[in-house]
């Protein structure tokens, strides 16, 4: 040490724009952290992704780090280049000791607000499934909520379409909560299905989440699950009532696309649940035959049909 302090370039940043300090409070070395703080390092320095020492610190949740940092006089309101600071750090990562030491100790409430795209740390948790940080942020410290962020999704929705199913469970009992929907139109239930989360669904649809809710582009739940061929989402989905109908923007039912995508056990579950077959859009589709034909015909007559599909000449006609 001795050596290094007369020869080293403490502040000394690598191609991202990091120093030792970043290294040494990554690591929650602590030695290698007094060492370079007694050596006057920039306590501040940012990577290139606006990340200091102290972001890292709350983010790998070592208290010790962070107490010696802002100790150190480490600026404490510091964001990165998303607006995270050191509490949407701690939420992320479920750390609620840094919250409460944040909240307590440093009394810096404050933090507690949203990032660049309005995601306060409440939803962080969700998003990430840090129940434990979604508990204390309810009680004792009232910071939950469900405000949605910039584009409109609320924690429900970031639970949802990343499978978080004990966030889900929790935000459920605790807010009257179920089918707000984003710019795009899409519910907690839809990002659910269009990621399938098989899970979460079924805890979606039974709080009573409605799977007939469209999107703006004119898709139910029904519609994606129904394109990835996912049997078994689509037939939850039918359990609880789902449209087998409904048309989207392009005109296509779930339907179009289980045979646009060859989901034979799909289309056969989707034909036996009454959908219509001979609608608008599957008579443009089929121009000839009947899809409930189709299914029960050779795999020839199948690839026609999706030959069919693909020659957009045969969807010119419709308005």
């Amino acid at each position: 040490m001795k050596y290094l302090a007369k020869s080293v370039n403490v502040n000394a940043k690598n191609v991202h724009n990091r120093t030792a300090l970043h290294y040494a409070v990554a690591g929650k070395n602590k030695d290698a952290t007094q060492f370079l703080l007694q050596r006057r390092v920039k306590v501040d320095q940012k990577d290139k992704f606006g990340m200091a020492a102290i972001h890292l610190a709350a983010w790998f949740g070592s208290l010790e780090m962070l107490k010696l940092l802002v100790q150190a006089g480490a600026e404490q309101k510091v964001e990165n280049e998303e607006g995270l600071n050191i509490m949407h750090c701690a939420a992320i990562n479920n750390h609620t000791d840094i919250v409460e030491y944040i909240i307590n100790d440093m009394q810096m409430k404050e933090l507690d607000k949203d990032d660049q795209s309005g995601n306060h740390p409440f939803a962080l948790a969700a998003e990430h499934g840090s129940l434990e940080m979604l508990k204390i942020l309810m009680e004792p410290y009232s910071m939950a909520t469900m405000k949605p962020n910039k584009v409109g999704d609320t924690p429900l929705h970031l639970a949802a379409r990343n499978g978080h199913l004990d966030a889900i469970q929790l935000l459920l009992q605790s807010f009257d909560t179920r089918d707000e929907v984003n710019v795009d139109g899409e519910t907690a239930l839809y990002q659910a299905a269009d990621t399938g989360q098989e899970d979460c669904i079924l805890a979606l649809l039974e709080a009573g989440c409605d799977p007939n809710i469209l999107t703006v582009a004119k898709c139910s739940a029904l519609h994606p699950v129904s394109e990835k061929g996912d049997l078994s989402l689509v037939q939850l989905l039918l359990e609880f009532n789902a449209h087998t109908d409904v048309q989207n923007q392009q005109l296509e039912a779930p339907l179009h696309l289980a045979v646009k995508n060859s989901h034979i056990p799909v289309i056969h579950s989707l034909i036996v649940a009454g959908c219509n077959n001979n609608d608008r859009g599957s008579q443009t589709l089929n121009n000839q035959i009947t899809l409930s034909t189709l299914i029960n015909k050779p795999t020839s007559y199948f690839l026609w049909a999706l030959a069919k599909i693909e020659d957009k000449k045969k969807w010119k006609g419709i308005d």
